[in-house]
Formats: C-alpha cells, structure tokens, sequence
C-alpha cells in the first residue's frame, strides 16, 4: 500500500517555473491623496490606464495626485408612487376606480350610494 502513494512536492507550494529570462513590464509609481490627509503610492504598468481615484486604507476617496478631476456622476431622480401610478393609468381610469372603490367600501358600511355626481 505504501509504494502505491503518491510522491512529490506539496501542491501548490512550489512552482516548477523559474523567473530567469522574464523581463517584467516597466512601472510607473502613482500617488493619490484622500481628503484626511493619507497618501497611497501604487505601482502601474506603463501601459494600464491609471484610475483618477482609489479607495484609501481609511475607507474615503483618494484622487489621483495632478490627475483630472473625477466626472460627477448623475444624480437619479427619485420617482414617488404618484408619478409610478401615472406610468400605469390615466387620470379618468383613476377617478373611475376611485368611484368604484368608494362604493363598495360604502356598500360594506351600509350606507346608500349618493347622488352626488363628482
């Protein structure tokens, strides 16, 4: 049972490849600034495009140190349940369902339908 047992390196441990011959791409170092105060220095290829902000260690927005500004994103404009109510129906299909559910809810209590015309 014992010969039978796999022999080796352990996985994952060790890689076979060496890094002779491998010329690494070339870096450039940026820095960003947050609005505490912490600087963060990053290394990027040369060829990568560099992001105009990074998230800093303390949890804010770093920018990128003489890069441009960051574009603002566009505030959405919050729908309320009105305006989601008039995707879905017209005023007089409103009013005719409001009429409708009055007078069942008048018809539960026991009152007589008016004869009022709204």
């Amino acid at each position: 049972m014992a010969d039978r047992s796999l022999r080796g390196t352990r996985l994952g441990a060790f890689s076979m490849e060496s890094d002779a011959g491998v010329v690494p791409s070339e870096r450039q170092i940026t820095v960003y600034v947050c609005p505490q105060g912490h600087r963060v220095e990053l290394p990027f290829s040369i060829e990568a495009e560099i992001p105009p902000t990074w998230e800093c260690r303390c949890g804010s927005t770093a920018q990128l140190l003489g890069g441009p500004a960051p574009e603002p994103k566009p505030a959405r404009q919050g729908r309320t349940h009105w305006d989601m109510l008039l995707e879905r129906r017209s005023i007089p299909e409103l009013e005719e369902l409001l009429k409708e559910r009055l007078a069942l809810l008048r018809a539960s209590r026991g009152e007589k339908p008016s004869r009022r015309s709204a």
